[in-house]
């Protein structure tokens, strides 16, 4: 059986107003090549890697295992080697660019018959929401809804002057936190707002209305909740409209945070904006190897 590649990127979802629903993929990413063996095995560099060489308890081996016996296949072992630039933990989607290849991999050494959207449909339904594993596997930025069992897309490439910066605290956040500390309901006022910014959201980043980034990235559903958890977000909001920061929000359910810059030129004040701003607020990574990079145009390669 032929040996397996594939790369994905990674992701942050929301968006600000557009919970579980918009996402844009960025330029750092998770690459795995295969191959069969006579057991598994998982050789893995870069970040967290311990944990990702780990064969117990490993979502990407789990997935696989659970998924090819699912379809009735005999579970073939693989020797894995892993390269991953993807943080854990940090709202960056680590999980759904894990489970999209463990799915990729079942599909590639099970034979499933599976198309590119049964793949998504399949990531989808293990992640509980579209944003993530949609961006990760076509790029871009997504818009995605689901529909049954349907999983309904729409791509567009962000405008390939902006800038993406990253910041990340020291500590992790499990997404099940971030969740429970969100309201069951909200007013009208609060749901008609979010309907609002998300929408201008999508146009945004078609046109290039760098503009409006600002108010569509303004979210009424999940970050008021979650600052108290994700403290490095207040004082980045504050940002917003200076230094050349478009928009800010938490990078998916957090702890990380995601600005928007208009363009490469802007890195160098940004950066030094944020560092001012979080003084006083602990350790704090910027991803510096992200800032000149576009977001990621391209979702998943397999070869």
């Amino acid at each position: 059986m032929s040996a397996f590649r594939l790369s994905l990127p990674a992701t942050s979802a929301n968006l600000g107003a557009a919970f579980d629903t918009a996402a844009v993929a960025l330029g750092f990413h998770l690459t795995v090549e295969a191959e069969p063996a006579t057991e598994f095995s998982i050789s893995a560099t870069g970040r967290d890697a311990e944990l990702c060489s780990h064969i117990e308890n490993n979502l990407i081996l789990d997935t696989y295992t659970d998924l090819m016996r699912r379809e009735g296949r005999v579970v073939i072992p693989l020797a894995l080697r892993m390269t991953n630039e993807i943080p854990l933990g940090m709202g960056c989607g680590s999980s759904a660019a894990g489970r999209l290849m463990a799915i990729a991999l079942a599909v590639h050494f099970g034979e499933l018959d599976w198309t590119s959207e049964k793949i998504l449909a399949e990531a989808c339904d293990l992640e509980g929401h579209p944003d993530n594993a949609a961006a990760s596997w076509f790029g871009g930025m997504v818009v995605a809804a689901r529909e049954g069992s349907a999983v309904h897309v729409a791509r567009v490439e962000p405008p390939a002057a902006w800038r993406a910066l990253l910041v990340m605290p020291d500590e992790s956040l499990a997404t099940s936190h971030a969740r429970a500390v969100l309201p069951q309901e909200y007013s009208r006022a609060d749901t008609v707002a979010n309907i609002q910014a998300a929408s201008l959201l999508g146009l945004a980043f078609a046109m290039g209305r760098g503009d409006l980034l600002r108010p569509a990235m303004a979210d009424r559903i999940h970050q008021p909740y979650r600052a108290e958890i994700c403290p490095l977000l207040p004082p980045l909001l504050s940002l917003v409209g200076s230094h050349g920061i478009l928009g800010v929000a938490l990078s998916g359910a957090g702890p990380a945070v995601l600005l928007v810059l208009s363009g490469e030129d802007s890195v160098p004040d940004a950066k030094a904006a944020v560092e001012r701003a979080l003084a006083g607020y602990g350790e704090a990574e910027i991803l510096v190897e992200i800032l000149t990079a576009h977001f990621e145009p391209h979702g998943g390669i397999t070869g």
